[in-house]
């Protein structure tokens, strides 16, 4: 009977492993097959001028020899008479977040979010604080908050952005513990990985990727925010002084971003990851109570975070191909928008759980598995 046992364990195992290679392979070959020929040519590149033929490209405002050359051709400058600040919502590195309306030309009234620089500040704090905003109106897609303007010519100085109504992801998702259904989680990573095929597609890498950094309006849609912090880190809780001497998210971040500062479209995916894993467990903390150390040697060795509880196995392999520790492995934002999308339209292949394979036998883990199936269609 142990003899018995010892094999159908042995089988069972053997089963957990062949389902993960073989859904892993798929996902492999199902980027792989969906990757053109244009994007087969294309390299990693870093921040600043991206030369793809027939696509918009960022232009970094760093690049100007006067910054307030970008601030003109980037933004909109508003007469601040039709700005009206309600109330102080928050506390950025450079001011008071506000929230208030913004009366448009056609006198309609819109809510917006108000960072405002605060007084005393020197020219190097009101260049890098708009910096920002020359990052954000050169962007323009449903999944990247949306700048409005800025005011420039009184004081205070003034950005002006969309209203996101649920705030920052990471904090909506603690609120809102175990709410939501996989469909919606999966829709919430699907419109954060179409606001980064967009970034990635100008040639802008965001550096900060994390649900802190995500804002989430009353429908639910998540947008890719943050942008004054993709190379500045200093005021990020999250960001630690590695050896090179910058700070970073160490948690968030690739490890050839955190010891050679390789920063791409593909260390963006290794942070996508990480969100995936925090939207899956309602905003946890990455590793937990480990050590950056630690964080960093452990990653080092190869762990990578297991799934969260209640994850989907076609989601968790999706995390741990973003998180191979080749770069050029790790699949583009077009192929995990297209990725889940597919499993969209096909919420049956988000029916095996990963707790599910390692909890019941087989036998248990087929009828399980058959049982949901048959109520998904009834």
């Amino acid at each position: 009977q142990q003899s018995m046992k010892h094999v159908t364990k042995q089988i069972f195992q053997i089963v957990t492993l062949t389902l993960s290679i073989n859904v892993f392979s798929r996902c492999q070959w199902y980027f792989k097959a969906k990757m053109s020929p244009e994007e087969k040519r294309r390299t990693d590149y870093q921040n600043g001028h991206a030369p793809f033929p027939g696509i918009k490209t960022y232009v970094d405002p760093d690049t100007y020899e006067d910054p307030t050359q970008a601030v003109h051709e980037f933004t909109k400058e508003i007469d601040p008479s039709r700005i009206r600040i309600e109330r102080v919502i928050g506390a950025g590195e450079f001011g008071e977040v506000c929230s208030g309306r913004l009366r448009t030309p056609g006198k309609k009234e819109i809510a917006v979010a108000i960072k405002t620089l605060k007084g005393g500040y020197v020219e190097r704090q009101r260049r890098d604080f708009l910096r920002e905003a020359s990052i954000m109106g050169q962007f323009d897609h449903p999944n990247i908050i949306r700048l409005e303007g800025v005011v420039t010519k009184s004081r205070p100085v003034m950005i002006v952005v969309e209203y996101m109504e649920n705030g920052s992801l990471d904090s909506f998702l603690r609120q809102h513990d175990g709410h939501f259904t996989v469909i919606q989680l999966v829709g919430m990573l699907r419109g954060i990985a179409s606001g980064m095929k967009y970034l990635s597609d100008m040639g802008y890498v965001h550096r900060d990727l994390a649900a802190r950094n995500i804002l989430v309006n009353s429908n639910l849609v998540c947008k890719v925010s943050d942008f004054g912090l993709s190379r500045v880190l200093e005021d990020d809780p999250e960001a630690a002084y590695t050896t090179t001497g910058g700070k970073i998210p160490i948690r968030w971040t690739a490890p050839e971003a955190i010891s050679y500062r390789k920063f791409s479209s593909a260390s963006d995916a290794w942070s996508y990851g990480i969100v995936m894993w925090e939207v899956m467990s309602y905003g946890e903390r990455p590793y937990w109570e480990m050590s950056n150390q630690d964080v960093i040697l452990s990653i080092e060795e190869g762990y990578r975070l297991p799934a969260p509880m209640g994850c989907p196995v076609a989601l968790h392999q999706l995390m741990l191909h973003c998180w191979q520790k080749e770069r050029s492995h790790r699949p583009k934002f077009t192929d995990v928008v297209s990725f889940l999308d597919k499993l969209i339209r096909n919420p049956s292949s988000l029916l095996p759980l990963v707790e599910d394979i390692q909890r019941y036998s087989i036998e248990d883990f087929l009828i399980v598995l058959s049982v949901r199936m048959h109520c998904k269609f009834m």
